[in-house]
């Protein structure tokens, strides 16, 4: 029988829901393209309610002791002598989200003899050492698009909170104010702008489709082009890299994962290759943004906004500049998180175990890394050192 240790966020500060302000969610049965949303064999939770804190367990706690299995859920994953430390050691699985990404470090993949599979309850998987995982045998999975759509709607949200200034203007009403200047001072119209993202794949597709209608001009770079019918009916324009994107961009996005090409992009150089007073978009992972660079070009007025719900580490310690920084709108990491997102990456983590302990092959999509290499999505979407 298997040790399933689960790191997931900490409940509500007053406490695990009661109720709820919606009663349901649109039934979703594919995403765009065709795959279908997970379908486990059952599931032992109410679509809608809390998953991803500690009581909601992710569902997953009735179906898997059920079946003899033993499992451990903490939120303490930091620092010396940590439960997800101490619990490592002798665990056959790891599940753990991005938005509280338990770090899988070579260290902690070294220290655990029993691992075999570490799942992502979401997308992205960086905070896995992919080299470790391949080096050690273990299976590294996530639940591929279960929330893309989610990041996507949040990344159209702080595109047009920056652009818009909103979230200064909102703070007027909160303090009792009404100065307009104040407020339209550093507010445009998206319309006409140019708008890049850097990757197109499942989000940086789904953002660029969400924007067309606010007749922006629609910009992308991947080293996956995308199909020349996509370019045509979005009126894309394809750049070879971001350096080459950049210059002509009023708004970036950025959409890519985390890898060793990513890594850093957007330091000084590249952030002073953008037009001045552009906004950047960040959903993806915050170290592909370099901190203090960000904070500088926001204070010297290149960027005249950036938002995005990524830090590192997560969470954000207290001092950490992006709390601070001017004409900024930051967030939790949250954009992946919603109620309807968690019910799809719940259902799907299930599904991965179901498949697991059967023998089953796991979806391909599904696969980051198997049989000491990187599998499916993970052989698209990541590269790791050599």
């Amino acid at each position: 029988m298997a040790k399933v240790l689960c790191v997931l966020y900490d409940d509500p500060k007053d406490g695990y829901p009661t109720s709820y302000a919606r009663d349901d969610l649109p039934v979703i049965d594919h995403y765009p393209g065709g795959q279908t949303t997970p379908t486990p064999e059952a599931v032992d939770f109410t679509p809608g309610h809390l998953l991803g804190s500690v009581s909601g367990e992710l569902g997953l706690r009735a179906y898997l002791e059920a079946a003899g299995h033993t499992l451990v859920v903490t939120s303490d994953k930091d620092g010396a002598g940590s439960v997800f430390d101490r619990e490592l050691v002798d665990a056959d699985i790891v599940i753990s989200q991005p938005f509280w990404p338990a770090y899988l470090t070579p260290e902690r993949i070294a220290a655990a003899k029993n691992l075999k599979l570490a799942v992502t309850a979401g997308i992205g998987s960086d905070h896995v050492d992919l080299d470790s995982a391949i080096s050690h045998g273990v299976t590294v999975a996530e639940v591929t698009y279960c929330n893309s759509i989610s990041v996507a709607e949040h990344v159209v949200m702080m595109t047009l909170s920056l652009v818009r200034n909103y979230l200064p203007s909102h703070q007027v009403v909160l303090d009792g104010g009404w100065n307009i200047a104040d407020c339209v001072a550093r507010s445009y119209d998206l319309e006409g702008m140019h708008v890049g993202t850097v990757a197109a794949g499942r989000i940086g597709l789904a953002v660029l489709r969400r924007l067309a209608p606010f007749d922006v001009k629609l910009h992308y770079t991947d080293r996956h082009r995308l199909p020349e019918d996509v370019e045509r009916e979005l009126g894309l324009t394809w750049h070879e890299s971001a350096e080459d994107m950049v210059p002509h961009c009023d708004v970036v996005t950025i959409n890519a994962p985390l890898h060793p090409e990513t890594e850093g992009l957007f330091g000084d150089k590249l952030l002073a290759q953008m037009k001045r007073g552009a906004y950047l978009i960040n959903t993806a992972r915050a170290k592909i943004a370099d901190r203090d660079a960000v904070d500088r070009a926001l204070r010297s007025g290149q960027l005249a906004g950036y938002a995005g719900d990524v830090w590192f580490p997560q969470p954000a310690p207290a001092d950490h500049p992006w709390r601070t920084m001017p004409h900024h709108g930051m967030t939790p990491h949250i954009s992946g998180s919603s109620l309807s997102a968690q019910a799809r990456y719940a259902a799907g983590t299930r599904e991965i175990l179901e498949a697991f302990f059967a023998g089953r092959p796991i979806r391909d999509e599904y696969l980051i890394v198997d049989g000491g290499a990187l599998a499916g999505t993970g052989a698209h979407s990541y590269s790791v050192n050599k």
